[in-house]
């Protein structure tokens, strides 16, 4: 019994140990620049970016460490799309409005539009491929 408890507090502390490292790594993460195929979103123009055609728009903010894991993987999909589809941006800092409009609770929050109409949203890290499959199943 003795012996199972001391088992238990040494994994405990390795676990909080590891999430301590985990947490200072992404802390540090740097922010990557945006592709020039990304769109920043605003009040003012994101009625025109998605009306008629398909937007993966993420909702993002600076201080947020998964949302920075998250802009080279956007580039990478941004590179990949034709001009049917789009990557847009909106940072919820400065258009806490069109995070309010679309509920958005989390970030970073992707959510896929057709036409300006939501039709999948997707809360936290996704990877490309798994991105491109969603945004590819929308006719």
């Amino acid at each position: 019994m003795q012996t199972t408890m001391i088992v238990i507090g040494i994994i405990l502390g390795l676990l909080i140990i590891l999430f301590y490292i985990a947490k200072a790594k992404m802390k540090n993460t740097p922010l990557v620049s945006d592709n020039d195929k990304i769109k920043n979103l605003t009040d003012n123009n994101f009625k025109q970016h998605t009306n008629g055609r398909i937007v993966l728009v993420d909702f993002w903010a600076s201080w947020c460490a998964p949302c920075r894991l998250m802009a080279p993987i956007l580039n990478e999909v941004a590179n990949e799309l034709n001009g049917k589809y789009m990557v847009g941006k909106v940072d919820i800092e400065r258009f806490q409005s069109l995070a309010t409009k679309f509920k958005v609770r989390s970030i970073p929050t992707l959510i896929l539009l057709k036409d300006g109409k939501e039709i999948n949203r997707f809360v936290g890290v996704k990877q490309k491929d798994f991105l491109l499959k969603e945004i590819n199943k929308v006719k």
